[in-house]
């Protein structure tokens, strides 16, 4: 631990390096879990498959970093509900805003037709773009959820688990920050008891844990359960914390995180449960071990903090600006009947474009935006 990022406020607390670091690996994953939805004919057979996992990566980091960062402030009386809160949406909402704008111009480029090639009214697609600034879900069915396929944000599909985890902020300190170790360690033992079923019993109908993008069928049931498990693990870890001595913990923990998110999907559609079960032990006893291991190690020359602290600072503009031009992707894929054979030179186009687009968004945009959101009074 022990840079302060650049992405961070001035008077927060160093952070810990390869946390930030394992957070940048599990956001460059995601980018090829999307490429490669894009030529999956089910939720069975795609190849590179449990990127989705990472969302409750995600949470366990923000629950953990939450409660290092937070939890003695309240006491000493040196943060209010209101400070928090300002704080939290400085740090999150300019590149929730910057992604429902990327979003709108890659819908407009399409040519504003819904999955189906509906063509959708101007007035919808801004209504679309105003529910996505402000953080809104679209009601499957309804006219500004202008895709046609029942995403919260149909402009920016991953902006729905920054909606999971403004919930998880606001119930930290509204609530769970009051809870003591032992009723925070019931909690997270019944929300993980309510995660393993719904995995293991099929609650999604595909045999996996990837839900809670959506208003429909049983997503807001599994995307509840997996935040309401790995924010409040992640926060009794920061509470319970003390480092175990390990060496290279960037490089395996990384290396970890980069096989367990690939995976193909376990077992077929006559048994559903595999899979189910592969999620849930990752999400409750994996991923914990390796946030504990991450944080319990130490950057020990400069070339490991250089690239802890790049893919730290761009894991989140990476995460929520990246998948406009999927859609982009997906509809020139689909459109030509092409194989991944055919395109991965544009998929790997896409891959460091996008990381590129994530740096320029962060330098030009997100970081300045927050520095003076941050004068503001």
């Amino acid at each position: 631990m022990q840079k302060m990022s650049s992405a961070a406020f001035a008077d927060t607390k160093p952070h810990y390096e390869l946390l930030d670091g394992l957070r940048g690996v599990a956001a460059l994953l995601v980018i090829w879990y999307h490429v490669f939805e894009g030529f999956a004919t089910s939720p069975y057979d795609q190849q590179f498959n449990h990127g989705y996992l990472a969302v409750d990566f995600f949470f366990i980091l923000s629950g953990f970093v939450i409660g290092y960062a937070y939890d003695d402030r309240w006491p000493a009386g040196k943060i209010t509900l209101r400070s928090f809160f300002k704080r939290r949406l400085i740090r999150l909402h300019p590149m929730v805003v910057m992604g429902t704008a990327l979003g709108a111009v890659a819908f407009c480029l399409q040519g504003s037709e819904k999955w189906d090639h509906t063509q959708v009214a101007p007035v919808w697609v801004w209504a679309a773009f105003a529910l996505g600034c402000f953080l809104l879900p679209a009601v499957p069915g309804t006219n500004p959820e202008v895709r046609g396929n029942g995403e919260m944000y149909p402009l920016n599909g991953p902006s729905w688990s920054l909606f999971f985890e403004y919930i998880g902020n606001i119930l930290y300190a509204l609530f769970i920050r009051r809870l003591n170790v032992r009723w925070l360690s019931v909690l997270v033992a019944a929300s993980a008891v309510g995660l393993a079923w719904f995995g293991i019993g099929n609650g999604s109908g595909y045999g996996h844990l990837g839900v809670g993008w959506s208003l429909s069928g049983n997503n807001l049931l599994g995307g509840t359960l997996r935040l309401m498990f790995a924010f409040p693990a992640g926060l009794l870890m920061s509470r319970v914390f003390k480092p175990v001595h390990i060496r290279g913990a960037f490089w395996l923990c990384g290396a970890a995180v980069a096989v367990l998110l690939a995976v193909p999907h376990i077992g077929g559609a006559d048994a559903p449960w595999m899979n189910g079960a592969y999620d849930a032990v990752c999400v409750i006893f994996v991923f914990p071990l390796l946030v504990w291991l991450g944080a319990s190690g130490r950057t020990t020359d400069n070339v490991s903090s250089r690239i802890c602290k790049f893919l730290g600072d761009i894991s989140y503009p990476l995460y929520i600006v990246h998948y406009p031009s999927m859609y982009l992707f997906y509809a020139w894929v689909w459109n030509n009947g092409l194989t991944f054979g055919q395109v991965w030179p544009v998929a790997l186009a896409l891959f460091f474009g996008n990381i590129l687009l994530a740096y320029l968004c962060l330098k030009l945009y997100d970081e300045p935006l927050r520095r003076w959101l941050a004068r503001c009074r």
